[in-house]
């Protein structure tokens, strides 16, 4: 072994050093700075497109379409929020040289998420949805019908995609989903029954 060759080596690895920390601490300080102005423009758009919904009145146009009565505006508004951090979180990580497995990993636990999110807020949505189509297309049964379902009767007020409003004798009004009434037998009683 070569004394001189060893410190030569010894002396170009610690001359290297601070250009590979340099290089590295760039590299972090431009990922944090990333991460930043996602999460103010993630923040800024949310609230933009919460107004413009908002301006469109999409919460009341669902609610008298559907009969829901969910925040729609704002749960648009902050899956927006959300995706635009995720975009520039996977930007900030990319400039780390951090986009293999973990990333992969983490986008598909997200799009699991998501995807199970939407079938458990649909779940109940969709039966009554094509039972309250199918209610209106067959019209059996229509405004001002007196009906009793299992231990319920009154006279139908309205029926909407979703449910079926009914007002009892004692004035009590009730929603049943339109899918009980597809699945229950639904008895029409006469008018002067229910008087």
């Amino acid at each position: 072994m070569d004394p001189v060759n060893n410190a030569s080596v010894i002396t170009n690895s610690i001359n290297i050093l601070p250009k590979l920390l340099s290089g590295i601490f760039t590299k972090l300080v431009v990922a944090v700075i990333i991460v930043l102005i996602g999460l103010v423009l993630g923040k800024i758009l949310g609230k933009l497109i919460q107004k413009a919904l908002h301006e469109v009145e999409l919460n009341r146009i669902i609610k008298k379409a559907a009969g829901i009565k969910v925040s729609v505006e704002e749960i648009i508004s902050t899956f927006i929020t959300y995706f635009i951090y995720f975009i520039f979180i996977v930007m900030a990580l990319n400039q780390l040289g951090l986009t293999t497995v973990v990333l992969h990993m983490i986008s598909g636990a997200v799009l699991i998420i998501i995807i199970i999110s939407v079938l458990l807020s649909i779940k109940d949505f969709m039966p009554n949805m094509f039972a309250g189509l199918f209610i209106h297309q067959k019209r059996f049964i229509k405004e001002g019908d007196i009906l009793k379902v299992d231990s319920t009767e009154g006279k139908v007020v309205h029926i909407n995609l979703i449910e079926t409003k009914i007002e009892t004798k004692q004035g009590d009004i009730i929603y049943i989903p339109n899918s009980l009434l597809t699945k229950k037998t639904v008895v029409k009683l006469k008018r002067k029954k229910f008087s």
